[in-house]
């Protein structure tokens, strides 16, 4: 059985980048990842083309200056955006977690509700505590979600660490466009399902959002880290829980590849 292919990108200040190929190269996932830095890429963008999936990490992208992922977004729009564009028009899928979430915010390529290529219909900002958030937060996954990344997904459990993961659309029209068009993947929520408020919410993101796609939901950004929760070990509980072996955010990496397998190689 063919493994599809991941590139994950690394480079400047990315620093999850080891972790998120883990996540992708494990038996129980079957992808084939491999890091390559964002200037090799800028410097020979053909490397793209064999790829079925790309993968943002997380991380702290040239060292989050002037504002989170704007750096890494604009030298991905500048320098790759005939790639990156033929990438999409080719069916293929992109996850950006974190940092990777911003980039792609940042880019315009997440949530994509205006339908105009490019256009940044939303921000990830300051959390409304005023302070970096280093936690493990509840997700309710939106079962109507068009994201292959999320099938088969109900409520988990993922770290979130991030300073700036307040998601907050341009306006009301586009926010009522990502909850009609199902694109809100997953919301942040209370261990008992009800809805958050901090600190299960971390950020005071509009609508608790965590995770959203784009219409056509082969774009797909979280800001909970699903790498750092594919082994039971990682579970902060994991001594005094039972637990299955494998770490809830293990699902998203497992639903990539096999979507690619199916669907895009």
């Amino acid at each position: 059985m063919k493994r599809p292919r991941i590139l994950v990108l690394t480079g400047y200040g990315i620093n999850c980048e080891r972790e998120t190929a883990h996540a992708f190269n494990l038996p129980a996932t079957g992808g084939d990842a491999v890091l390559v830095h964002v200037s090799d890429l800028i410097a020979q963008p053909y490397q793209l083309d064999p790829f079925h999936i790309l993968a943002l990490p997380g991380g702290f992208a040239f060292g989050d200056d002037i504002a989170a992922g704007i750096v890494l977004a604009t030298k991905l729009r500048y320098r790759l955006e005939e790639p990156l564009s033929k990438f999409l028009r080719d069916g293929k899928l992109v996850i950006g977690i974190c940092n990777g979430f911003q980039a792609l915010v940042r880019l315009g390529l997440l949530p994509a509700a205006s339908g105009q290529a490019w256009r940044q219909d939303a921000t990830l900002t300051t959390n409304d505590s005023g302070k970096f958030e280093d936690r493990w937060v509840y997700l309710q996954v939106n079962p109507a979600c068009p994201s292959p990344f999320v099938h088969g997904l109900d409520q988990c459990y993922l770290p979130v660490r991030h300073g700036e993961g307040k998601f907050v659309p341009r306006d009301a029209e586009v926010l009522s466009r990502l909850q009609v068009n199902q694109q809100i993947a997953a919301r942040y929520c209370a261990p008992d399902g009800a809805a958050a408020v901090y600190p299960w919410n971390p950020n005071g993101s509009v609508d608790d959002i965590a995770a959203v796609c784009d219409p056509s939901g082969r774009v797909f950004g979280l800001m909970p880290h699903p790498e750092a929760y594919v082994h039971r070990v990682q579970h902060p509980r994991w001594t005094r829980e039972s637990l299955p072996e494998e770490g809830a955010g293990l699902q998203i990496f497992r639903n990539a590849v096999s979507f690619a397998r199916t669907h895009v190689m």
